[in-house]
């Protein structure tokens, strides 16, 4: 089980050895952050058209992009 996810599980104070296979909730917990994931992903018209944005805003969509790749890196999910 992924170390980040096992510990968020404990810090839920779940028994995973007795309430869930580690397996399955391995994969909810991956789920659950890819989902998140997707929500930074959604298509907006800013990243559609890059050229109107602002510098602040232009950074704001940078930030969101590393945040994604973070979270990604941090809990090491692929989709």
């Amino acid at each position: 089980m992924n170390n980040h996810i096992k510990q968020l599980a404990e810090k839920a104070e779940l028994n995973v050895t007795l309430l869930f296979n580690k397996d399955k909730l391995e994969r909810f917990a991956e789920l659950i952050i890819c989902e998140c994931i997707n929500q930074l992903n959604k298509p907006e018209y800013a990243m559609n058209h890059p050229e109107d944005l602002s510098d602040y805003n232009r950074g704001w969509v940078n930030g969101r992009l590393l945040g994604i790749e973070h979270i990604e890196q941090h809990f090491r999910v692929a989709e």
